[in-house]
């Protein structure tokens, strides 16, 4: 593999980073919303479903109040 100077490095990665489609502000701030919203929606089913297993824990081995 042949060896890149660093100069000729930074050059690449210029042309490489001019390529990309950003998204907008808007398309940004709606996906991190998203992933907020999905983040309390895992955590709520996480939570219940712990909770079923706890109440299922007690039931059978007669655990806690």
């Amino acid at each position: 593999m042949a060896k890149t100077s660093p100069g000729q490095f930074v050059k690449q990665v210029r042309q490489e980073v001019a390529k990309v489609t950003w998204p907008s502000r808007k398309e940004t701030s709606i996906s991190t919303m998203m992933v907020f919203v999905m983040v309390v929606i895992a955590a709520v089913f996480f939570l219940l479903v712990d909770q079923v297993f706890a109440w299922i824990v007690k039931l059978l081995f007669g655990l806690g109040g």
